[in-house]
């Protein structure tokens, strides 16, 4: 956990870090905390670097600025991004932090790459509706409103079959900043995003519940058509928190990348291409084989650019971590010297320690003899691997 202080007020974060990965932004739904993400990040490691945070008065965050609004919360997240260096992301959001989503939309349409939106809505509930609940949870306390908000997050079978699972986010819930609750709450009441969203023009991914209370299948029908470019998914038997509920559905779905249903079915660009290359290589390496680059290759940088960074490295099947070690293993046994010492040394960049590189090589002596694997370490050891035993 990490914290940043905004003019506004104190964020708590978490990054799982891995800078040549896709970073993926995750806003959580009101009166929850990051922690509705931790499966859907365990399992997308390896594929996406995973970027969470607690909304004002959750979790680990400081409470509410005075004056809040869902603009100030996107602003929040283009801080986290700055702080981070993190130029452009693919970004989710589940209920308020759907509203967020649409905030980015509209105020950095260019920072954006995937966007994923669930279980939100253009317009969420009504003004009256959310007047009444900042009254109440300033009147009684998060802790006495628990038992009657936290139900509505899930399905009815889910309910039944994880008591335990609800007991522990109204936990959760009642250690919550009620102020900070409140003025979220004031904030939704004045969320109206009809007719400002055509203008985001690249596609978005929506995901209705089909048992959810709070924000119902109508409501993303309704957002769909507020955008020039949406799809709508509607996960059956499901509640509010997709993250919490149907956490392998959502993987599956965030993997698919909305776009391209298939692995090969629509082909990969150059653009998305030269991105993932970039992320592997470093902008350096790649930078200096554009420019070394003639008429005689260039249809051929462009060739290996769109299919064996962008198809091939960039097909969520396998991580960027098990797709180094295989190509440094095949390279060793076909003893490539070029190509095996760049990608030792992307190994390195790649968070790829040295007693699993100990073992790549050490598969090689096996299955492709040891002058291979020998020659490998030698290569290995002189692009910075290993230290001196004293």
């Amino acid at each position: 956990m990490a914290f940043l202080a905004t003019d506004a007020h104190l964020i708590a974060y978490q990054d799982s870090g891995e800078t040549y990965l896709p970073a993926l932004f995750m806003a959580h739904p009101l009166g929850m905390s990051r922690d509705v993400w931790d499966t859907v990040c365990d399992q997308l490691h390896g594929h996406y670097r995973c970027i969470r945070w607690d909304l004002p008065g959750h979790g680990s965050s400081g409470v509410a600025a005075e004056t809040l609004s869902a603009e100030l919360l996107a602003y929040d997240v283009l801080a986290l991004a700055d702080t981070l260096e993190v130029a452009s992301f693919d970004f989710i959001g589940t209920s308020i932090g759907g509203v967020i989503g649409q905030s980015l939309c509209q105020l950095a349409p260019q920072r954006l790459e995937q966007v994923w939106l669930t279980n939100t809505g253009a317009v969420i509930g009504t003004k009256a509706g959310w007047a009444e609940r900042a009254e109440n949870v300033r009147r009684l306390g998060l802790t006495a409103m628990a038992e009657t908000i936290v139900p509505r997050w899930f399905s009815p079978s889910y309910t039944q079959q994880n008591p335990a699972v609800i007991q522990g986010w109204q936990v959760q819930l009642s250690r919550s900043d009620a102020e900070s609750y409140a003025k979220l709450c004031e904030v939704l009441a004045e969320v109206d995003n009809r007719g400002k969203l055509s203008g985001y023009t690249d596609s978005v991914a929506l995901i209705a519940g089909g048992d959810d209370v709070s924000t119902p299948i109508e409501a993303l029908e309704s957002l769909k058509t507020e955008f020039t470019a949406a799809s709508l998914s509607v996960f059956s038997g499901v509640g509010h928190v997709l993250s919490i509920e149907a956490s392998d559905l959502l993987v599956e779905h965030i993997q698919a990348k909305a776009g391209r249903e298939t692995v090969g079915q629509t082909g990969v660009s150059y653009e998305q291409g030269l991105m993932q290359r970039k992320r592997i290589l470093g902008e350096a390496h790649v930078e200096r084989a554009s420019k070394n680059a003639t008429t005689l290759d260039s249809p051929f940088q462009q060739f290996i650019t769109r299919n064996a960074w962008g198809e091939l490295w960039g097909d969520p099947s396998l991580t960027i971590q098990q797709r180094s070690m295989i190509t440094t293993a095949i390279l060793a046994a076909l003893g490539r010297d070029g190509e095996l010492g760049l990608h030792l040394r992307t190994a390195k960049r790649l968070g790829i320690d040295e007693a699993q590189l100990r073992q790549v090589l050490m598969h090689v002596s096996i299955y492709a003899g040891v002058p291979a694997a020998n020659h490998a370490f030698a290569l290995a050891k002189d692009n910075g691997w290993g230290t001196t035993i004293l």
